[in-house]
């Protein structure tokens, strides 16, 4: 990771433990992250979030490159606010990384972050090396949105298959763009 300068990078991190918010500012500094702006939860966050929007020369700061959050935060959790990033018509950027953090890795739980759009998991406990490689994975290996009726986010697929069929999508004059060859 000492390959990596993070010191253009800015990270909100929204995480209510202040042992936690502490333990987790001072990794991202440890691994060189130039801006951390920590919150206490979710509401603190949208705040934050719109003030960067509205305001960004008394923030200090244009944009936030990464979006830190906590899943279990009270009044407002980290699902309401990826919720907020990814679907309201206020947020500022909904293409923002998102790394949620949790301590309930059930594959339930995973799906329920993956189908409102998170861009990758962070489970508790944690170490700085997992951070950085987190930081890293979204650098090196950015995803595509997708955006249906049901669902915008990263897409999910991680792996790139190689398709050994043949191309059965003819781009053509047509308004939709594409036309299904049936063979």
């Amino acid at each position: 990771m000492s390959d990596y300068d993070f010191d253009r990078v800015n990270v909100l991190l929204a995480e209510d433990s202040p042992f936690i918010r502490s333990l987790l500012v001072n990794s991202l500094k440890v691994l060189g992250v130039g801006n951390v702006f920590a919150v206490e939860h979710g509401g603190d966050a949208i705040h934050f979030l719109q003030r960067v929007k509205n305001e960004p020369m008394k923030v200090g700061v244009q944009q936030i490159d990464i979006v830190i959050s906590n899943w279990d935060m009270h009044p407002i959790d980290g699902m309401m606010f990826l919720r907020w990033v990814r679907r309201h018509k206020d947020s500022p950027d909904r293409f923002v990384p998102f790394v949620m953090i949790t301590s309930y890795s059930e594959p339930e739980r995973v799906l329920q972050a993956r189908e409102m759009g998170v861009t990758d998991m962070l489970a508790k406990p944690f170490t700085i090396k997992n951070i950085g490689e987190k930081l890293i994975s979204i650098i090196e290996r950015p995803r595509q949105f997708v955006h249906t009726k049901d669902f915008f986010g990263p897409d999910r697929r991680r792996q790139k298959l190689e398709y050994g069929g043949t191309e059965r999508r003819v781009l053509t004059d047509k308004s939709e763009g594409v036309e299904v060859i049936r063979g």
